[in-house]
């Protein structure tokens, strides 16, 4: 795939949402910290994003298992090469049930069956659905910070989002930019979502959803073409195919056009 060409040029406080966006969609990857005291729980989290947060508030010692997910880049919310440090389970109840963890972290769509035959086995399962908002993002990671028995770091987690959030904004009475965030096969997010607000509050426009675009609806080339935003978020992946058309040679022709390549993780 040739690289995305033309790198933006934007405000400087504007370039902090590069970085923000993976801090408060995945959180960071943590410093060494001491061992875990035995009173604190042992947990297992079978979900990409409860994986990131974890690994920022946990003690290493007390994560047991991360999900398969996090181990590829695709995937992952979080650094893989951090993730690669912990073991890793998949779906099957019997390989977290082998664990005998105190709490099991996963995300709300955890099917009926599983859940019950959790709570049958005397595991304690935590669902957590998807945050779409700051505040609900915040409120998550607060809740596992206090599951794993570490409420300041939670605090902490949140204070630095804030902070990322205080530089990202842009100047009073600066217009928002126009941005289209293109992931794999050419989704987009809609309002109502985590990264619809990440995008205001940083100074930039949700451009699928002023088109009248929902949350994972799809825009093609074909219409970026005919009426291009002014910045382009590329999410994409070296090895998918789908992603071929958000680096399309067209793009680079498009002159009031600025694109850049953006992962998550």
């Amino acid at each position: 795939m040739p690289p995305l060409r033309d790198a933006v040029t934007l405000p400087v406080p504007r370039r902090y949402f590069l970085a923000l966006l993976p801090l408060i969609l995945s959180a960071c990857a943590p410093a060494e910290r001491a061992a875990a005291p035995h009173l604190h729980p042992t947990i297992v989290s079978l979900n990409p994003c409860t994986d990131a947060i974890l690994a920022e508030v946990a003690d290493p010692r007390q994560i047991l298992a991360l999900s398969h997910y996090s181990r590829d880049p695709a995937s992952s919310s979080m650094d893989v090469a951090l993730a690669r440090r912990f073991p890793a389970v998949g779906d099957d109840i019997e390989e977290v049930l082998a664990l005998r963890p105190d709490i099991v972290v996963a995300g709300s769509f955890v099917p009926p069956p599983t859940a019950a035959a959790y709570r049958r086995l005397g595991l304690r399962l935590e669902p957590f659905g998807i945050a779409a908002s700051v505040a609900a993002s915040e409120a998550q990671v607060r809740r596992i910070a206090a599951l794993a028995g570490h409420p300041e770091r939670g605090e902490a987690l949140v204070g630095r989002i804030e902070a990322a959030l205080g530089r990202a904004a842009p100047p009073p009475g600066a217009p928002p930019i126009p941005t289209l965030v293109w992931q794999s096969g050419g989704i987009v997010p809609g309002e109502g979502t985590l990264i619809a607000e990440l995008l205001r509050r940083a100074g930039f426009a949700n451009f699928a959803a002023a088109r009248g675009l929902r949350q994972a609806d799809v825009l093609p080339l074909e219409a970026v073409l005919a009426a291009p935003p002014r910045l382009i978020l590329a999410v994409v992946s070296p090895h998918s195919e789908e992603d071929r058309a958000l680096s399309h040679p067209a793009l680079g022709r498009l002159a009031s056009t600025r694109r850049a390549r953006f992962d998550p993780a």
